[in-house]
């Protein structure tokens, strides 16, 4: 009973409304007066009817145009960013077929083979060995390049063991030598003596390389590789990243890349398929 009380006032009130907006329109359509106005040089008893609308109603109009002004503004800017980041992530994709299994976390999935040098580039680095690296010297390498950083705390030892026990795999089953790379996402703690002492511990094969951090921001766009600082505290500090790990023909051409769902056995037979078949 009272649902229907609610209801009957409910639609009183908005017969009342609409009543009251009703005559409010017909008093404002005729408050219009019309001004007479004779020609200059024209016909006598010409006259121009023209209507004035009441004071008000264009300021009215105005502030009515630029309440719905800001919000078109704003859905088109958001369109237009979110066009953007689409049209990167499509430039983020490798070219190949895309498998139907999970994404590898690094743009592509997990069983797709790369089609030209879309991920890439030039570079100068700094080695640990204090010597300056750029991507001629690894060339006619089969490479295992790895982004990542000394400081991380779980994903990237993880992710050094398993290239580590790969690479092994590789070489002793298979006669097959792949060149583990390194290259750090925070230069300002990975110095060359302390990447050095860092990568020892898990395989002397690893090269590390380091640089400025002008450097390595432009290597992590060339290989579209996410990174950035999080948790920030004086010096210490996380870096967020995608943990990128690409196989690199000895063309430098990124061929296949891995996501963190890999295990050594699995990495080893993926890289081997690619390897035997470029020599066939």
């Amino acid at each position: 009973m009272f649902a229907v009380r609610r209801l009957l006032l409910s639609c009183k009130q908005g017969a009342n409304q609409a009543a009251s907006f009703l005559r409010g329109s017909s008093r404002r359509t005729q408050s219009f007066n019309y001004s007479q106005s004779t020609r200059q040089g024209g016909t006598h008893g010409r006259t121009d009817l023209k209507p004035q609308l009441p004071f008000g109603t264009a300021q009215t109009y105005s502030r009515s145009r630029a309440r719905y002004a800001a919000p078109a503004l704003a859905l088109g800017f958001t369109g237009f960013l979110a066009f953007l980041h689409y049209n990167d992530e499509r430039r983020a994709v490798p070219k190949g077929q895309p498998s139907r299994s999970n994404s590898s976390g690094c743009g592509c999935g997990s069983n797709t083979t790369v089609r030209g040098p879309i991920i890439g580039g030039p570079f100068t680095l700094m080695s640990t060995q204090n010597k300056v690296v750029t991507e001629k010297d690894l060339r006619d390498k089969w490479v295992l390049l790895y982004f990542g950083y000394s400081f991380s705390p779980d994903v990237g030892p993880d992710q050094l063991k398993m290239i580590s026990r790969a690479v092994d795999k590789l070489e002793s089953n298979h006669d097959q030598k792949i060149l583990p790379v390194f290259v750090t996402l925070d230069p300002v703690r990975d110095t060359p003596s302390h990447l050095h002492a860092y990568l020892k511990e898990f395989d002397d094969r690893i090269l590390g390389l380091t640089g400025s951090a002008s450097a390595m921001r432009q290597m992590a766009q060339e290989y579209r590789v996410y990174f950035k600082k999080v948790q920030e505290d004086g010096d210490d500090y996380l870096v967020d990243t995608s943990h990128n790990m690409y196989l690199l023909n000895p063309k430098m051409e990124v061929v296949r890349c891995f996501g963190v769902e890999y295990n050594p056995d699995d990495l080893a037979q993926e890289v081997l398929k690619e390897v035997t078949a470029l020599s066939q």
